[in-house]
């Protein structure tokens, strides 16, 4: 499973949102690749889901297949575990 961090330059906030990823993703015992990366690059990267923040929602949900969640606080890891977690259960739907 390949999950996407988004910012706007895919260096600063993403980095910080992937590194939460990574945590979450440890604690639920999930195997998936973690990337982050500027908004340009993830139109055109697919992925199973795309995280992002609410300002680059509507972009981002406009231009990939996948699912895309917000996140508000990137260093929030129960935040990011319920996106991750409403993905998942998505997904098994």
């Amino acid at each position: 499973m390949k999950l996407l961090a988004v910012c706007g330059f895919g260096v600063g906030s993403s980095m910080v949102l992937k590194m939460t990823l990574q945590k979450v993703v440890k604690q639920i015992g999930l195997d998936a690749e973690i990337e982050n990366t500027d908004l340009s690059t993830a139109k055109a990267t697919p992925a199973d889901a795309y995280f992002t923040s609410e300002e680059l929602y509507s972009d981002l949900s406009h231009s990939v297949k996948g699912p895309v969640f917000t996140v508000k606080k990137y260093m929030d890891t129960e935040e990011v575990k319920n996106q991750l977690e409403k993905f998942l259960a998505e997904k098994e739907v």
